[in-house]
């Protein structure tokens, strides 16, 4: 019989004196449960007077969003520590530390990011963070590379792999992007404002076969681990530095998902500057510089990654001339792809995000809504034409002008 059961405040303190080393003997301690959101408990236990802290993040059985309706297995929390394990070990300095786990009770004690900023909120009040691109598009080229065929025996990636099934929360990820969007849902989320937008999602077939394309890379091609919900709500930042946490959706896809995943929501804060931005000149700036952020992911993880299958590349066959240059324009491709669903699934789909949905007023809102939608339309309508990221700003620009698009 499981031991499994919701931890209380008080069973967090005495978890928190258990972890070796974390807190004073004699310190007093207190708890707070802060949550994350959508699938989880999210426990905050700090020692007065000091600065010790630590975060113990537990599972529950269901979607917290949905409620108990809605069934999830608790191994997703072993997928997410061992993500955060591996991930720490490539890049040490953009993940959070793993403290302790029990796989029983589907817990992680981590390291505490309190004085980090959840980048989405940072965006939303119109703040700039010069080095992520370059923290971000470290992390995606180590992660992706080094859990690939191409840095890792392809042996020890299949074992690799097999640790990393995540049949549930990939569930989620195949209905709520690649399929409800384009079909009457009960998990859809939209305002009656924009019923004419959601009426096209679901008629439009030549948009149709660009997302199956796309859900069967997602579906079939184990390229390399995958943090797999790798969005600004899932990014802790402050001007110099920069962590990734909750891959609880880690399993092993396609590279550009997860690149797609950062640039898209960088796309969405970008939509939202036309109900956030005070003045023309202000909402000019802010567009300007998250075009560049999102140029940046790419520019750095394509520099990195091409520097890490130079120096340590495992696989002989993958030295065969021209290779290098077309896997990674397949990834390119695979990134604007992936990208456009997420944009288009922020809009009508179960899950929003606050860039947009706390815009105030609704012809604001809507406008914004529009906006992310014809992006994220070009997006997935053209990506198998890419060839460079500026190809990308080019769709990007054109859509958001109303425009006819071209590349």
């Amino acid at each position: 019989m499981s031991a499994y059961h919701p931890l209380s405040a008080e069973e967090a303190i005495q978890l928190a004196r258990s972890i070796p080393g974390r807190f004073p003997e004699h310190a007093e301690l207190e708890c707070r449960e802060i949550g994350d959101g959508n699938l989880n408990l999210v426990f905050h236990v700090t020692a007065k007077n000091t600065a010790d802290s630590i975060i113990i993040k537990q599972a529950v059985p269901y979607a917290k969003v949905v409620g108990e309706s809605w069934p999830l297995s608790l191994d997703r929390a072993r997928i997410e520590r061992l993500a955060l394990e591996t991930e720490h070990k490539i890049c040490p300095e953009l993940v959070p530390e793993v403290y302790g786990y029990s796989d029983e009770l589907a817990y992680t004690v981590m390291e505490d990011l309190s004085e980090y900023t959840i980048m989405r909120r940072g965006l939303i009040e119109g703040q700039a963070y010069p080095k992520f691109a370059e923290h971000i598009g470290e992390f995606l080229a180590r992660t992706l590379f080094y859990t690939s065929d191409l840095g890792m025996n392809q042996q020890e990636k299949k074992v690799l792999a097999g640790q990393f099934v995540n049949p549930d929360l990939c569930k989620i990820t195949e209905d709520l992007i690649f399929e409800d969007p384009y079909r009457k849902s009960d998990n859809n989320n939209y305002s009656e404002a924009i019923e004419d937008e959601a009426e096209v999602l679901r008629s439009d077939t030549e948009l149709h076969f660009e997302v199956t394309l796309l859900r069967h890379k997602f579906l079939t091609q184990a390229q390399a681990l995958l943090h797999g919900d790798l969005h600004t709500g899932s990014i802790f930042v402050k001007p110099d530095s920069t962590k990734v946490i909750d891959p609880e959706f880690a399993f092993f896809g396609p590279m550009g998902f997860d690149i797609g995943a950062v640039i898209g929501n960088l796309l969405l804060n970008y939509a939202s500057q036309i109900g956030w931005s005070s003045d023309e000149q202000t909402r000019a700036a802010r567009e300007a510089r998250l075009i560049e952020m999102a140029r940046g992911v790419w520019t750095h993880f394509e520099s990195g990654f091409r520097l890490l299958w130079n120096e340590g590349l495992q696989d002989e066959m993958s030295r065969t001339a021209g290779y290098q240059d077309y896997y990674i324009s397949q990834i390119l491709k695979d990134t604007a792809g992936f990208a456009g669903c997420k944009m288009i699934r922020r809009i009508v789909g179960l899950s929003h995000v606050a860039d947009i949905d706390t815009i105030p007023g609704d012809k604001g809102r809507e406008a914004a809504q529009r906006k992310a939608l014809a992006i994220g339309k070009s997006l997935v309508r053209h990506h198998r034409s890419i060839q460079s990221i500026d190809d990308i700003v080019t769709l990007v620009e054109q859509a958001s002008q109303g425009n006819e698009v071209s590349i």
